[in-house]
């Protein structure tokens, strides 16, 4: 009798235990199926950005004047970085963290080798300016997970400072050639002046003789 008593609570307490047991396997279940799908998210959202085509490949920089240009053909630092700085519209993110890479390298230089014609106030912090825009740009190509928004933010950042930094130094020589034409204009017109008051001295000797 004692062993029927038994054998129904034991049979009672299975039952009992089966129910949790099969709630607890179905959360699994259910935990599992999300990473799953969260997986496949990520796979697909990886594959995504890198088919992307990054920045603006009808991105207008100003073109460089002739006559800074006549002078920056000697400034080999410089065309490194605007060659670069030009390149990072229209790439893959693969592409871009080899190029955003080059670019930090090349402005680093532009800091350091900045002629002292073109070394202003004006441009200097230009090329500050271009200096940080690339190294936020590189960071964020290199992060392990991409966030296209801010990689497109960090290239528009990018071709402004760098057509603010060209737009600077056709300025700069702008500037030169106005005060350059001045200074010329004045000297002819010390000039003339100088002759006309020989003449004058030149006619009151005559006269006084």
């Amino acid at each position: 009798m004692q062993e029927k008593v038994y054998l129904s609570f034991f049979k009672g307490f299975m039952k009992f235990l089966k129910f949790p047991v099969l709630i607890f396997f179905a959360i699994v279940s259910m935990a599992s199926c999300e990473n799953i799908e969260i997986q496949s998210s990520e796979t697909s959202q990886n594959q995504n950005i890198e088919n992307m085509r990054f920045g603006n490949e009808a991105y207008k920089f100003p073109e460089i004047s002739p006559q800074a240009s006549n002078y920056i053909s000697n400034w080999a630092v410089f065309e490194d970085f605007t060659s670069e700085a030009y390149e990072i519209n229209g790439n893959n993110i693969d592409e871009l963290k080899v190029i955003s890479e080059r670019l930090l390298s090349r402005v680093d230089s532009l800091v350091k080798k900045i002629p002292d014609t073109l070394n202003t106030q004006q441009i200097y912090s230009r090329v500050l300016v271009a200096k940080t825009r690339a190294a936020l740009l590189f960071q964020e190509a290199n992060r392990a997970i991409i966030d296209s928004s801010k990689i497109q933010q960090h290239i528009s950042e990018m071709n402004i400072a760098t057509s603010n930094l060209i737009t600077q130094i056709n300025g700069k020589f702008e500037k030169d050639a106005i005060d350059f034409e001045r200074t010329d204009n004045e000297k002819k017109e010390l000039e003339l002046q100088k002759k006309k008051a020989d003449s004058i001295f030149k006619a009151e000797l005559k006269d006084n003789q």
